[in-house]
């Protein structure tokens, strides 16, 4: 791991240990145990956890935490398989599961029941998320796919480097956008006013996200999206979507949470993965319906003004 964070105005004066915790979500006493390591730097030095950052340091994180140990197979854990076969599976995973242990998270995910069905996972990929080639957030429903090989696991990788991978996801969205199709290039980087989230910024990685508007509603005013990801930077619907004026509906982190509609998640679910097979070849194409809490929203919202599709 190497990550370069610029320190914002917002945490000049905080000490290195309290500021890295607040940008990565890190606790204190992880991003302690790397500072007493060597493992974080601020411009290019080592410093001790107590030392005062000030605007615009450069803070390198050469490591992160250490998990307990490799992830273990928890058959408590449901998986819901919709493609299988010997090299690669597609699953739906339910919002409010993490995909893969991390700090905060070293049990319970996704990747925990996926060891108990399929315990040669453990060899392939990374050992920390064996088997995970791509990600969906949290409260995010939807397919993810898999790598059960290691052949399988470097070609979905490097599908996934080269845009191959066909990924759309359906999202209400505040607003209409004015156009009913659409691109959004922008790059996304860590949020300098709030650096637990990620925001468009100068100097951030690029990332693509096209859209079209498959319906419009008046009470209230929303519309439903159909999105497909280009690239796969954290958070990059919800903060793309943001970006142009309209949040997803039920997203408390980027603007989406209000009153005229209540959604304890996101409105945002991955409903179409489809690709070639990183072994064979064969096109593998897989559908999943909106998560029932979403069909309900739909439901009550009841006959669009204006369907588009």
């Amino acid at each position: 791991m190497a990550e370069e964070l610029a320190v914002p105005e917002l945490l000049a004066g905080e000490r290195v240990d309290r500021a890295v915790a607040l940008l990565t979500g890190w606790s204190r006493r992880e991003v302690q145990t790397l500072v007493e390591a060597g493992s974080i730097l601020v411009d290019g030095r080592a410093v001790s956890k107590s030392r005062r950052l000030e605007r615009d340091d450069v803070v390198e994180l050469l490591a992160e935490p250490a998990l307990p140990g490799r992830p273990q197979p928890d058959a408590s854990i449901a998986i819901a398989v919709r493609h299988e076969d010997a090299d690669v599976v597609v699953l739906a995973k339910p919002a409010g599961l993490v995909v893969h242990p991390g700090a905060g998270h070293p049990d319970g995910t996704l990747v925990n029941g996926l060891l108990a069905r399929y315990p040669e996972l453990s060899d392939v990929g990374d050992p920390a998320r064996p088997g995970i080639v791509h990600r969906l957030d949290r409260d995010t429903s939807g397919l993810l796919v898999v790598a059960r090989t290691a052949a399988a696991y470097d070609g979905l990788v490097a599908m996934l480097a080269d845009h191959d991978v066909d990924r759309r996801y359906s999202a209400l969205v505040w607003g209409r956008p004015d156009a009913a199709r659409g691109v959004i290039d922008a790059p996304i980087g860590r949020s300098v006013r709030r650096p637990t989230r990620m925001a468009v910024r100068e100097g951030g990685r690029g990332a693509r996200t096209n859209y079209e508007v498959l319906a419009a509603y008046r009470e209230p005013d929303v519309a439903l999206l159909e999105c497909r990801l280009e690239t796969g930077r954290t958070h990059q619907i919800r903060v793309h979507l943001q970006a142009i004026g309209h949040p997803v509906v039920g997203d408390a982190a980027y603007g989406g949470a209000r009153a005229a509609l209540v959604l304890d998640r996101p409105f945002l679910h991955a409903g179409g993965l489809a690709f070639a097979h990183p072994v064979t070849g064969a096109p593998v194409e897989v559908t999943e319906e909106l998560a029932p809490e979403l069909q309900g929203v739909l439901a009550a919202l009841g006959e669009p003004a204006e369907e588009l599709h």
